[in-house]
Parts: structure tokens; sequence; C-alpha cells
């Protein structure tokens, strides 16, 4: 049996400041709890609330916040969020290196259901109105689309590694000419 492996492209951006971007829900998606947020939903929570009052945590565990987010904006596709990862901590330094990777990706929503209908034939759930707590960056999101999309990067070091390893290939071939 083979396994099938979707790659999600990261673009890479100019500063090594922890940035990034990406949508934490999408709007009309069947999620893997069968729920679906209609547009909307987080219109009168984020009215009430600076994005502050929304919490980053790290695998939706109140133990690990991570950082902070800079701005959350339900548009016509679904949250899109831009946060920074805290450098200072461990675990943000962490994170941000599986990010880099294309290991970590996925964005996932705490929330509280204030109205929801079900769908008696499809037994999905719509939520029609929440209470947005805390945005975690995930391994696995209930939204399976839900993923980070933009990280930057810093250019200076990127340019430093190209350069070193600029360096490296120039003395290989250099000791190569020499032998030969």
């Amino acid at each position: 049996m083979s396994k099938s492996t979707t790659i999600i492209p990261t673009s890479v951006a100019s500063r090594a400041d922890g940035a990034f971007s990406g949508y934490a829900c999408l709007f009309g998606q069947v999620d893997l709890g069968r729920d679906v947020i209609e547009p909307g939903a987080f219109r009168r929570s984020l009215a009430g609330q600076g994005d502050g009052d929304v919490k980053m945590l790290y695998q939706h565990d109140p133990h690990q916040p991570i950082g902070l987010w800079n701005s959350i904006v339900e548009d016509n596709i679904g949250l899109r969020v831009q946060g920074r990862l805290l450098l200072e901590l461990r675990s943000a330094q962490e994170v941000l290196s599986l990010m880099r990777a294309g290991i970590l990706s996925g964005l996932s929503i705490g929330f509280r259901v204030r109205n929801s209908w079900r769908n008696q034939r499809s037994r999905l759930r719509y939520i029609r109105t929440a209470d947005l707590w805390e945005i975690s960056i995930v391994t696995f999101p209930m939204q399976t689309r839900a993923r980070v999309d933009s990280i930057k990067s810093n250019t200076h070091n990127r340019t430093g590694s190209i350069l070193q390893k600029l360096r490296s290939v120039t003395h290989t071939i250099n000791q190569e000419e020499k032998r030969i």
C-alpha cells in the first residue's frame, strides 16, 4: 500500500523575528469533529476583545503560551491570523525550527459555542456564534487545511549560510583541481 504525502508550501520573508501568518479556521469546511464554522461566527467575540486577549498556545496546552497574536481578522475565507513567537522562550525556538522544517504547520482554535444548529440528515453541527479563547500551533489540526502559510526568516543568516556553503564547495573544487 502506498502512502500519499501532501507538501504544504511555506513562503519565506525577510526577518527572523518569529513572525508568521495563516488561517486558524476556514469557514464552511467540515472538521474532523463534524463541526462547520459559519462566516461571522467570531465577529462578536473579536469585537469585544483585543488580539492580545486571544492566547497563542502550543498544542492547546494552557501551560505552554509561546507567543502573541498581532492580528486576528475574519475575511471571506476564514479566520486570518498574524502572530509572533516569543523567541526568548526555548519552546518557541523549538516550534519555529519545526515550522521552518515543515514538520509543524497546523493551526487550531479553542472556543466556546454560543449558538449552533445540527443538520439531522448529515449530523453536522453548524456553529453560528462562538467565543474565541485561544489559537494553537498544533501537529494535527481538527480542520486539516487550517495551516501556517508564511514564516518570516532571517535573510542575513540565510545569506551567511549560503556563503558558507559556497565557500565549502569552492574549497572542494580547489582541492580537486590541485589533485588533478
